[in-house]
């Protein structure tokens, strides 16, 4: 299965990296020409992941229409940009493996309903879990989601990208794997809120707990599975981007924590912030479900600096007693 890798990050380089673990070639397109120039001469991403080398078997193109021999694409493109990138993807029949995690502002899309619409005869499937982009580019040990309706194509490419050191579980669960990605970039935020404000690690598990919680909830209103929720792509993904800084997510929480604005912190990042984006698309849908998401609320508030942390903490702190559920 000849797979190509569409976007130049740190997260479809090191996805690059692993399709070509066997040594099979690997297509990868780049819209910067600097990156595309660096992988195909010094076998490195020297703008979004320094300091690895890549198989000699990956190859990077700036033209989108290079990759029409492929049998696969694993489609990296950020959220917010997914629609345009596709539409110029030529996959017509063959597979899309959406590797990006977000929802469409504007339309409240998943990614997945994004590719059902510009290419209705594409099989979908999904990747996601755990990553941190540079440890899976190293050959760290890494598990993951791979969701996909169709059994047997899902198996397909299971197979095509595992390795002893990268392990696809596959699902058919494509909504779930999608709802856990995206909600867990906003609730990676509000984690990294509480360790730039020093609210204490007693704050910062009572959150997450929250949290999933209102991935759950959110989740399953719309049409995803509990237990998709409570795996890999899920729960796993939300335990890692809440605790530690290579989250960029979180380390934009702690820049918020600790009083910086927004607007500040994400005009600095080299690489982009999913959850500064999905968090208000997020509160909108959930509002529309009739879901409760407090913690994502809080996240917006902070955001659009409507509200400060010690406020949001108040807030959070004083809504009225319930049940835990």
């Amino acid at each position: 299965m000849r797979i190509a890798v569409i976007g130049g990050g740190a997260w479809g380089t090191a996805l690059a990296q692993v399709a070509a673990a066997g040594g099979d070639p690997v297509m990868m397109w780049a819209r910067e020409h600097d990156v595309v120039a660096s992988i195909n001469r010094e076998h490195e991403n020297r703008q979004f992941l320094p300091g690895i080398a890549l198989s000699p078997a990956i190859t990077a193109t700036e033209s989108l229409a290079d990759l029409s021999a492929s049998d696969a694409f694993l489609v990296v493109a950020p959220a917010q940009h997914l629609r345009a990138v596709l539409s110029e993807t030529p996959a017509d029949t063959r597979p899309l493996v959406l590797c990006a995690k977000g929802i469409e502002a504007g339309t409240a899309a998943l990614m997945s309903e994004i590719a059902h619409a510009v290419h209705p005869h594409a099989p979908v499937a999904v990747l996601s879990g755990p990553t941190f982009a540079a440890e899976v580019a190293r050959g760290l040990p890494t598990a993951v989601t791979l969701a996909c309706v169709d059994e047997n194509i899902g198996r397909a490419l299971a197979e095509r990208l595992a390795s002893p050191n990268f392990r696809p579980y596959a699902s058919e669960d494509v909504v779930g794997a999608e709802i856990g990605g995206a909600v867990k970039n906003v609730l990676a935020i509000a984690c990294g809120v509480v360790a730039g404000a020093g609210l204490g690690e007693n704050a910062r598990a009572a959150l997450i707990a929250r949290g999933f919680a209102e991935m759950v909830r959110y989740g399953i209103a719309r049409g995803g599975r509990a237990e998709t929720l409570s795996g890999l792509s899920g729960l796993g993904d939300l335990v890692l981007t809440c605790s530690s800084v290579a989250s960029r997510n979180f380390s934009l929480g702690v820049g918020l924590g600790k009083g910086e604005s927004a607007e500040s912190l994400l005009a600095d990042r080299a690489s982009v912030a999913e959850g500064a984006f999905t968090a208000p698309v997020l509160a909108q849908s959930a509002n529309d479900c009739g879901i409760a998401m407090p913690v994502v609320d809080a996240v917006c508030a902070l955001l659009t600096g409507e509200s400060k942390v010690d406020a949001v903490v108040a807030a959070l702190m004083s809504r009225p007693l319930k049940g835990e559920g």
